[in-house]
This record gives structure tokens, C-alpha cells and sequence, in this order.
């Protein structure tokens, strides 16, 4: 199982509009095979010395049972509309694909 941890920083302002195109595209999402989790999160504003703050981004965790899977899940036409509808309201995106370490 992968882990992907994705931060989608946009433009401010514009945080609650990107959300609210993720939430409609998440039900189709969790049906895609191989996911196992698709959760769209947001920084806790909270003013401690040794937090990262990221009050313009939404970050996204989800598993997928293989990379095979994931890249479908990147090719699906639902990603590509969803892409292009949120474009213009994202700055970047930083996408981390993440395993657990192998035993030595």
C-alpha cells in the first residue's frame, strides 16, 4: 500500500472553492479500484514557535493499493475535469509518494 501526501497550495481566498470541488470529487474517487483512502485536510491554525503554517493549502492523503492504481487514478477523466476546473485557483503542487521502509 502507498501513501501519497499532496500539498495543493492556492491562491488565497480561493481555499474554500478548491475544497469544495474536492469534496464533489471524492465519493468517485473512493470508488476508483485500488483506493484505499482519499481525505482532503487543512493546517490547524494554531501559533506554536515550531509549526509549519499553510493557511493557502490543502493537503491530501490517500492510499492506493499500487503505483499502477495511482497513475490510473491521475489519468482518469474525472482527475483531468477536476483539474482543469480547479486550475486557476492553484498556485502548486507538491506530491509525495511514500512507502513503508523494507526490513533489513
Amino acid at each position: 500500500m502507498l501513501t501519497v501526501l499532496a500539498e495543493i497550495c492556492v491562491k488565497p481566498g480561493r481555499r474554500k472553492a478548491v475544497l469544495a470541488a474536492i469534496e464533489t470529487l471524492t465519493p468517485t474517487v473512493l470508488q476508483e479500484e485500488g483506493c484505499g483512502s482519499y481525505q482532503a485536510l487543512v493546517d490547524h491554525q494554531a501559533q506554536i514557535p515550531w509549526k509549519q503554517n499553510s493557511p493557502d493549502s490543502i493537503f491530501m492523503v490517500e492510499h492506493w493499493e499500487s503505483l499502477r492504481h495511482l497513475e490510473r487514478h491521475q489519468q482518469a477523466d474525472h482527475m483531468e475535469r477536476h483539474r482543469s476546473a480547479i486550475k486557476e485557483d492553484v498556485v502548486e503542487v507538491k506530491i509525495f509518494i511514500l512507502e513503508q521502509p523494507k526490513a533489513h
